[in-house]
C-alpha cells in the first residue's frame, strides 16, 4: 500500500483506532500515530495496535518538520464536541492545527486526507450536497470545521492549486463499536446500550419518528478513507461520507430492541438546550463519491446494532 510511514492523527479515537486496526490488517505497521491519551480506554485501542511511534498532539507540530519518508497523513484528529463552546479552543484544534498538516503535506507532495463533518450543513435546509455551498452551521463545532473546509476549497480552486492529493470527508452519522471513551459525544446506539444495561430500557425523544439521521457504521466509514489511499488518480475536492438513507431514531430503537426483545421504550421531551443546536435530518448526498468509483454495499442499519453491540458485550467494559 505504502513505502513509507504514514502519520494517523486521532489515531487512538473512534474512527482513528479502527483505521490503525485495518491498516495492520492489510500488513501496514509503519504509522505514526498522534493523539492525546486522556481516556484509559483510548490506551487499551492502542495496545491492540502496531506502530512504530507516538506522539501527543500538543507536541507533534514540533518534531514534525524533522520527519522524513512520510507517504500519507490521515487527519482523523479534531475537537469533535459538538457542545464545546471555547472558540478560541476550536480554532486551535480544527482549523490551525489542520492548517499546520495541510502546508506541510504541501510542501513535500504527500496526500492529505481529513475527516470533516455533516455537521456544517446544519439543519439541512440547503441541502446536503458536497456539490455546492449548502452550509449552514448550527454550532461551534461545527463553524470551525467549516472554515477549515473553506480554507481548503479555497486552495484548490486558487491559481496555482496543491498538486498533491488533498481530501475531505465529511462523515455523516458515525457508529460503532470503540467510542464509549465519547461520553455524551458518542451515538444513539452507544447512548441506548449504556441506557439498557442500566434498567432495560431506552429513551426516545418526542417526535423521533421524524429525527432522522444518515447512520454509517463505522467500518464502512474506514472502507471509504482507504479507498481513497489507495487511488491516487481520484480528483482532490471534498466528500459526503454516508450511506445516502436517513433513518429515524424510532427505527434506530427498532434495531436495538430485535438484539434484547425485552426493551422498554420510554419518551422524554426533547431537551431544551438543544432545540436550536440539534440537526433533525441529515442524509448524504454521495453522488460525487460514487462517481469515484467506490460504490460499497454499506451495512444495514439492524446488522450494524447487532455487530456493535456484539462486540461491545465481547471486548467492551460496560
Amino acid at each position: 500500500m505504502t513505502n513509507g510511514t504514514i502519520i494517523l492523527t486521532g489515531g487512538a479515537g473512534f474512527i482513528g483506532h479502527h483505521l490503525l486496526a485495518q491498516l495492520n490488517t492489510l500488513g501496514v505497521s509503519n504509522i505514526i500515530v498522534v493523539d492525546n491519551l486522556n481516556h484509559p480506554l483510548k490506551k487499551q485501542y492502542l495496545s491492540q495496535c502496531k506502530y512504530v511511534q507516538y506522539y501527543d498532539k500538543s507536541i507533534f507540530l514540533h518534531v514534525l518538520p524533522a520527519l522524513t519518508n512520510i507517504s500519507a497523513i490521515l487527519h482523523q484528529g479534531a475537537c469533535s464536541a459538538t457542545t464545546e463552546t471555547n472558540e478560541t479552543y476550536l480554532q486551535q484544534n480544527n482549523v490551525d492545527y489542520s492548517v499546520a498538516l495541510l502546508q506541510y503535506s504541501i510542501q513535500h507532495n504527500i496526500p492529505f486526507i481529513y475527516a470533516s463533518s455533516a455537521a456544517v450543513y446544519g439543519n439541512g435546509a440547503l441541502g446536503f450536497s458536497d456539490a455546492i455551498n449548502a452550509y449552514q452551521p448550527i454550532n461551534g463545532y461545527a463553524a470551525s470545521k467549516l472554515r477549515f473546509d473553506v480554507y481548503v476549497t479555497n486552495l484548490l480552486q486558487s491559481t496555482n492549486p496543491p498538486i498533491n492529493l488533498i481530501v475531505g470527508l465529511r462523515y455523516f452519522n458515525v457508529y460503532g463499536p470503540g467510542e464509549a471513551h465519547k461520553g455524551f459525544m458518542s451515538s444513539v446506539v452507544g447512548k441506548f446500550y449504556q441506557q439498557y444495561i442500566h434498567n432495560s430500557t431506552i429513551q426516545l425523544f418526542e417526535g423521533s419518528e421524524t429525527i432522522k439521521r444518515d447512520f454509517i457504521y463505522v467500518s464502512d466509514v474506514v472502507d471509504t478513507v482507504l479507498f481513497f489511499l489507495q487511488s491516487r488518480n481520484v480528483a482532490s475536492g471534498i466528500y459526503n461520507v454516508g450511506t445516502g438513507l436517513a433513518q429515524s431514531f424510532t427505527a434506530l430503537a427498532s434495531a436495538f430492541t430485535q438484539v434484547y426483545p425485552n426493551t422498554v421504550i420510554e419518551t422524554i421531551p426533547f431537551p431544551a438546550q438543544l432545540k436550536h443546536k440539534y440537526q433533525y435530518y441529515t442524509q448524504a448526498n454521495i453522488s460525487k463519491l460514487l462517481a469515484l468509483g467506490h460504490n460499497p454495499t454499506f451495512t444495514s442499519l439492524c446488522s450494524g446494532v447487532h455487530q456493535y453491540i456484539h462486540s461491545i458485550t465481547q471486548h467492551e467494559p460496560a
